[in-house]
C-alpha cells in the first residue's frame, strides 16, 4: 500500500512517462483529498468537466482519505523542508499523509528525493 501524489495520479491518466509503475497501487492506495483536489482542478483548468473524471478515479480502487488534524499538523511541520526544495502545500499534503499512516508515497518529482521528512518516496520516473 502507498500514498500516491498528484503528480503519479496524473501520470497515469495522461500515459505519461512512468504511467505504468502507478497501476499497481491503486488498488488500496491512498490519496488525499488536497491531491485529488489538485488533480480534479487540472481536468477543471482543461475545461474538461470534473465529475466523470472523480468516477474514473474512484473506479480504479484509490481510497480518498480526508485532510485530517494530525495532517495539518504535519503538514505545517514539514513547511521549512519542503519550500527549500520548493514543494507546494499540495506536496506537503501527501507527505504528511503517508508519514502519518507510515506508508510509502509515490511522486513523479524528483526533487522529494532530496527530502528527509521520515517519509520512503518512490519515484515513477
Amino acid at each position: 500500500m502507498k500514498v500516491l501524489d498528484a503528480s503519479a495520479l496524473l501520470a497515469l491518466l495522461f500515459r505519461e512517462p512512468g504511467w505504468e509503475l502507478v497501476g499497481p497501487h491503486l488498488d488500496g492506495g491512498l490519496i488525499s483529498t488536497v491531491n485529488l483536489s489538485e488533480v480534479l482542478g487540472r481536468f477543471t483548468r482543461d475545461g474538461i468537466d470534473s465529475a466523470p473524471v472523480l468516477e474514473k478515479i474512484l473506479a480504479l480502487g484509490l481510497t480518498p482519505v480526508p485532510f485530517s488534524l494530525e495532517e495539518s499538523r504535519a503538514t505545517s511541520e514539514l513547511l521549512l523542508p519542503c519550500n527549500r526544495l520548493g514543494l507546494s502545500f499540495c506536496d506537503r499534503a501527501c507527505l504528511a499523509l503517508a508519514l502519518t499512516c507510515g506508508l510509502p508515497a509515490l511522486t513523479a518529482d524528483r526533487a522529494w528525493m532530496r527530502l528527509r521528512a521520515g517519509v520512503k518516496i518512490e519515484l515513477i520516473r
